[in-house]
């Protein structure tokens, strides 16, 4: 534990900017996920297209260098806000993708009918969307989204090669300081694995939360 607690300003500081990537690219990749499925299934041509190029270019490209593209290419355009906004913002648009494609599986396991009724009484289609599908797809979609966010809880450390001080970058600066990598790696590996058991109680809270009984 002395490794740890020798050095428990840099584990602060390393575990806090890790959650903050998490639930900050988290909340961005939630929000832009759930418009980007939402257009995906869209009636409207132009919609469903612009969710498809938006899927297939940011999914098929490596969460690296969307990284680079952020850490050095926003900022010939603008002035860069600093690297841990600009990883933030990576994680967020390129996790946005999956949780996409899980709200439009989810989408798809509602009965057609549903949706045909809704609009049959005069509801639009963000109507039928916000009040009728998503509440159900909802409750379809907790394990396959749970596990998108535990990937990118994981993809945090992908931040450490773009100067983030974060549990994936914690061993290069306490080697510095002289403690031995592996067992460093071990506490890391301690961390990452409590931070996931807790992501998995919660998404059996919430799977027994939506339960629909059968």
């Amino acid at each position: 534990m002395g490794v740890i607690f020798d050095h428990i300003d840099l584990w602060a500081v390393a575990l806090r900017n890790t959650l903050l990537l998490f639930f900050a690219g988290g909340g961005i990749a939630l929000v832009l996920g759930l418009i980007v499925g939402a257009m995906r299934v869209s009636p409207v041509p132009i919609a469903r297209g612009f969710g498809t190029v938006y899927v297939n270019l940011i999914r098929n490209t490596p969460l690296t260098l969307v990284f680079f593209a952020f850490a050095f290419g926003y900022p010939q355009l603008l002035p860069s806000p600093g690297y841990t906004v600009l990883a933030i913002w990576a994680l967020g648009i390129y996790t946005a993708t999956y949780v996409a494609e899980v709200v439009r599986a989810g989408v798809n396991t509602v009965p057609v009918g549903q949706a045909e009724a809704a609009r049959a009484i005069g509801l639009t289609f963000g109507q039928v969307m916000t009040l009728v599908i998503l509440p159900q797809a909802v409750r379809s979609v907790v394990p396959p989204m749970m596990s998108v966010f535990i990937a990118l809880l994981k993809n945090t450390t992908v931040a450490a090669g773009f100067s983030v001080l974060e549990l994936g970058s914690v061993r290069a600066y306490l080697s510095e300081r002289g403690e031995n990598a592996l067992i460093v790696l071990l506490w890391v590996a301690v961390i990452f694995v409590v931070l996931v058991l807790i992501l998995s109680f919660v998404q059996r809270r919430l799977e027994n939360a939506w339960r629909i009984a059968r």
